[in-house]
């Protein structure tokens, strides 16, 4: 017991540069709280006492605003950052050195009792605030889930799921840009920028967009430069007067709208 929760503290204060000390994670962090109280509501529930087991759940979500089901399977080194308003269901498992942010919710998409109805969590899985994962799938480890995203379907390994219903962005596409935005700065609540795929689709119009207004640019000044030497190839007066030969197109600023 005293392994598991020195292992606890000990990837609260490497995951949360907040965390100043081991005494500061045990006495006021209510993910730990929350944790420790559900693995004695854990064993209680695996051991027949259902009601016991349900009513310490009850007294940790009372302590901590997270309310974890007694019959949840949660692995070691999970962190629970912040932590209000976390909800995971009765089948919902979570691998190994985990990060979940507040608002987080394990949930279930069915009515029948006994199925798997709710999701499994990989190693190493991160899910950014006010996500929601919905229905008996696996995340696969590794996996990052954005903030605010519903998850309705499964995510591969190394992969990232963002936006409502959730998108799933390609796990080697996703580390050239992960390369990119390592240059850029961290970005918690586990996701980066420019993870959203509408988005580089719009960035990737508006860059094409400014390109063809340049190339066009460049032809009008080539013809306006020819236009001042009368030639059989190109007569005098050849540029019409609203042709465009100066750059106008603001990329930047369009850019700015789908940040």
């Amino acid at each position: 017991m005293f392994q598991r929760l020195r292992e606890d503290i000990t990837c609260i204060l490497e995951r949360d540069p907040a965390a100043r000390s081991s005494w500061e994670v045990l006495t006021c962090y209510p993910g730990l709280h929350a944790l420790v109280l559900h693995r004695r509501a854990h064993w209680f529930w695996q051991n027949g006492w259902l009601w016991l087991g349900r009513f310490i759940s009850h007294l940790a979500r009372f302590v901590s605003g997270i309310e974890i089901h007694p019959g949840a399977r949660i692995g070691r080194r999970v962190f629970i950052d912040h932590g209000m308003g976390v909800v995971i269901g009765e089948t919902a498992e979570i691998g190994d050195d985990c990060t979940i942010y507040q608002g987080v919710t394990l949930g279930g998409t069915s009515l029948s009792k006994g199925a798997k109805r709710h999701p499994t969590l990989g190693r190493g899985v991160i899910v950014g605030a006010n996500s929601q994962v919905l229905g008996g799938f696996t995340v696969g480890d590794n996996a990052r889930v954005g903030s605010n995203a519903v998850v309705l379907k499964p995510v591969p390994a190394g992969a990232t799921a963002v936006g409502n219903p959730a998108r799933i962005i390609d796990a080697q596409a996703d580390a050239v840009r992960e390369a990119t935005a390592a240059k850029m700065g961290f970005s918690a609540y586990g996701i980066t920028q420019g993870d959203d795929p509408v988005a580089q689709a719009m960035k990737g119009l508006i860059d094409h967009a400014a390109t063809q207004e340049h190339q066009i640019t460049l032809l009008w000044q080539a013809i306006e430069t020819l236009s001042k030497r009368p030639s059989e190839s190109a007569p005098a007066d050849c540029v019409p007067p609203d042709a465009q030969t100066t750059d106008q197109f603001n990329a930047a600023a369009l850019s700015q709208l789908v940040k």
